[in-house]
C-alpha cells in the first residue's frame, strides 16, 4: 500500500513484525501490551505530523507462525494499516535486505527512521544497524521494541543490552513518548 497524502515530516516510523503469531503466540513477548500501546501512540503522532508509517510483516516458511496469509502472519489488530501507511513484506531480519524500502524512503524525502517492534535481537537489531549503514538517521524507540526470554537471557536483559549496544554508534535511543515526528 503506497502513501496517499503529501508528507510534511522527513521522519518515518518503522514497525517491525508486530504480527499475531509473535505478539499473541504461546510465549508472550516482554511487556507486549505496553509496547503495542506505545507503538500505536507513535503511529498516531507520526500520521498527524505527516510522517510515514511503515508496517512490516515477516514472511516465514510454509507451516511456520509467519507463513504468508496465515492468521498468525497478520498484523495485530491495534496496528492495522491506515490510509497512507506503507506495508512492507520481508523475508530477512533487516527490513532493508531484499526490499525497496530504502529507495522508497529516499523518494519521499525521509532521512530519519524510528524503529520499533519485534524481535529485539533479530529484526530490530539488524534493521537498526542497516538504517545507519544506508545513511539514515536512526532512532530506536527504547521502550517500544520487545522479544521473548531465551535459554541464555531474559527478554528484559536482551532489550536493555540492545538499547545500550545500539545506542550511540547505530542509533539514538529514546523513550517512545519523547520521539518527535
Amino acid at each position: 500500500m503506497r502513501p496517499q497524502h503529501p508528507r510534511r515530516s522527513s521522519s518515518a516510523l518503522i514497525v517491525l513484525d508486530m504480527q499475531v503469531g509473535l505478539v499473541h503466540g504461546p510465549v508472550p513477548p516482554h511487556g507486549g501490551a505496553g509496547v503495542v500501546v506505545r507503538i500505536q501512540d507513535m503511529a498516531d503522532r507520526a500520521r498527524k505530523a505527516g510522517g510515514m508509517v511503515v508496517l512490516v510483516q515477516h514472511d516465514g516458511p510454509e507451516g511456520s507462525r509467519a507463513a504468508p496469509g496465515s492468521a498468525d502472519w497478520q498484523l495485530v489488530e491495534q496496528l492495522a494499516p491506515q490510509a497512507g501507511d506503507l506495508v512492507v513484506r520481508k523475508s530477512r531480519p533487516s527490513v532493508f535486505a531484499g526490499t525497496e524500502l530504502a529507495a522508497l524512503l529516499r523518494d519521499h524525502g525521509i532521512g530519519r527512521v524510528v524503529l520499533s517492534g519485534m524481535k529485539t535481537e533479530y529484526c530490530v537489531d539488524a534493521s537498526c544497524r542497516a538504517a545507519r549503514d544506508l545513511g539514515f538517521e536512526a532512532v530506536l524507540a527504547g521502550d517500544a521494541h520487545t522479544t521473548i526470554d531465551t535459554p541464555a537471557l531474559a527478554a528484559g536483559a536482551i532489550i536493555h543490552h540492545h538499547n545500550l549496544t545500539l545506542g550511540g554508534p547505530f542509533a539514538q535511543v529514546m523513550a517512545a513518548a519523547a520521539v518527535g515526528f
